[in-house]
């Protein structure tokens, strides 16, 4: 029989090490599995913003496991059927988009918890237990699994204590973009007070006790984060990276 397997994510994460990550958005293992050799601490596979769903984040996920690299999915909502699938096919950290409050913190803390202490359903020989192999996995599961929330709205941060402090939640992850648009500067998530407004967050959920992730494909600004105390950072994104070198080759070579 088997064990629950370690997340290591989380292990590093709670160990309070620094570890950046890939964005990945085009939806093929092949992909996937090309960000996790290439040497990211973390990739997260995007259901959100990205055409991809259970079914192909499945083959996603078993791509990036050949690899060093942590795989985290995030869904397109917080919702308990969604998490508990992903669950099922063996992703142990999820990043849940849009939490505006406390109420909300808890749901998405129940969808990843077996009862009494959550809704999560019970499936015996799911992919996530290696098809039954993991004799104790209801009881060990919540141990090696990694809940972070992620907060792009005023109201979010407005209402950060509460989420915060969530039983069962592990960390929490800004969405600069969304946040922007919210605080009225949509489209310009480097906007000095989208920024300010940014590291005010950082400094505060760090004295909450929780770990803190944020998105950003500007190095400069990511190390500065690093710097304001940020525990993991989103530094590249497929579709960002396709398409600047494109662009590059082609302007070298069509002046």
């Amino acid at each position: 029989m088997f064990s629950v397997i370690e997340n290591k994510f989380k292990k590093k994460l709670l160990a309070g090490e620094k570890q950046i990550g890939a964005w990945n958005a085009v939806c093929n293992g092949s992909v996937s599995e090309l960000l996790g050799y290439a040497g990211f601490d973390w990739v997260v596979i995007d259901t959100e913003h990205a055409p991809s769903d259970p079914i192909t984040a499945l083959g996603q996920l078993q791509a990036l496991e050949a690899t060093a690299s942590s795989a985290i999915v995030r869904p397109a909502i917080n919702d308990s059927v969604l998490i508990k699938r992903f669950l099922d096919i063996g992703f142990q950290t999820l990043i849940i988009p849009f939490i505006q409050d406390g109420s909300e913190a808890k749901q998405a803390v129940a969808s990843t918890r077996y009862p009494p202490e959550g809704i999560r359903g019970v499936a015996g020989t799911s992919r996530a237990t290696r098809y039954g192999s993991i004799s104790d996995y209801a009881n060990e599961a919540y141990k090696e699994i990694c809940l972070i929330l992620q907060l792009e709205t005023i109201e979010a941060l407005e209402n950060l204590d509460d989420i915060a402090n969530t039983k069962g939640v592990d960390g929490l992850f800004i969405g600069p973009g969304d946040l922007a648009a919210s605080l009225g500067y949509l489209g310009k998530p480097n906007h000095p007070e989208v920024k300010k407004v940014i590291k005010d967050a950082i400094l505060k959920i760090k004295a909450l006790g929780k770990p803190v992730g944020i998105f950003s494909l500007d190095p400069e600004y990511a190390e500065a984060c690093f710097d304001d105390g940020v525990d993991f950072v989103a530094v590249a994104m497929d579709t960002n990276l396709l398409m600047k070198q494109s662009k590059q080759i082609i302007s070298r070579f069509k002046k």
